[in-house]
């Protein structure tokens, strides 16, 4: 009889702790559910108290519960680096020209020849007086045929600076070489800056070709003087402007005679400034 007691008694405890249970469940899921008014967040899930709502994440970056996606910095452009500019070379200037003009009655080389000159034939064939404490920079490099003394140009020269002979007051005295393909060779250094040459020069009874080049290459300049029948004379102004240490080169020869009595080029002086 006590036994069966005991056993009612448990059946009754355990069918009223189910049914607690029960209402428990039904309780809670009451409470979970939304009310009609309540928004649903993007991921169907109500937003309640006491739940936590996840963050939107992008559709391109995978969703991590509790993290958010981490923010890479941006690698900023390599900045190009200027190239160094190289140093825009400097071109020398190359200037060549020949003109010719009538030699006044007198020439004064110390004032026309202010860098410096030379004269030929004072006093005889091997003689030249250049100009004392001058550049040096005019050179007499020769050249074919003897030379012979002259004494009866037209035009007369004088100077005060001169040396071996420091000064004369009116020479008509100058160099000739005769027949064809004979002449002279000159040469005056350059240094860099536009300078003038005066080659004070004649013919007789022949056609004498002047040449001028630069030693460093570049232009050419050709000037002819002709005389048939006597004597004739001028003065080849040559401009020109060559790198440091270049040389114009100047030749006056005779390209052909008009007589078989000694046709030939003559020289008197050459002044630079």
């Amino acid at each position: 009889m006590a036994r069966t007691r005991r056993r009612r008694r448990w059946v009754l405890e355990g069918a009223a702790a189910l049914a607690g249970l029960l209402a428990l469940v039904g309780y809670v899921q009451w409470w979970s559910e939304p009310s009609p008014e309540q928004s649903s967040e993007p991921d169907g899930l109500p937003a309640v108290v006491g739940r936590p709502s996840l963050p939107s994440i992008g559709p391109t970056a995978p969703a991590v519960p509790g993290l958010r996606p981490r923010e890479r910095p941006t690698t900023p452009s390599p900045v190009p680096t200027p190239s160094p500019t190289s140093a825009t070379a400097r071109v020398p200037v190359v200037l060549l020209t020949i003109d010719r003009s009538d030699i006044p009655t007198s020439v004064n080389l110390t004032e026309v020849g202010d860098r410096d000159w030379m004269h030929w034939g004072l006093g005889g064939a091997r003689t030249t007086v250049r100009k004392r404490d001058g550049s040096a920079e005019i050179r007499d490099l020769g050249g074919r045929g003897e030379r012979g003394g002259w004494d009866g140009n037209q035009e007369v020269f004088r100077w005060r600076d001169g040396a071996p002979v420091r000064s004369a007051d009116a020479t008509p005295d100058g160099v000739y070489t005769c027949g064809t393909g004979n002449g002279f060779n000159l040469a005056v250094v350059a240094d860099g800056q536009p300078r003038t040459v005066t080659v004070y020069l004649g013919v007789w009874m022949a056609r004498g070709r002047l040449d001028a080049r630069l030693s460093g290459g570049g232009p050419r300049r050709t000037l002819r003087l002709e005389e048939r029948h006597t004597s004739q004379s001028t003065g080849a102004t040559i401009r020109f402007q060559a790198p440091k240490g270049t040389r114009l080169l100047i030749s006056w020869t005779v390209e052909e005679t008009f007589t078989s009595h000694c046709g030939n080029v003559g020289l008197q002086a050459v002044a630079l400034r």
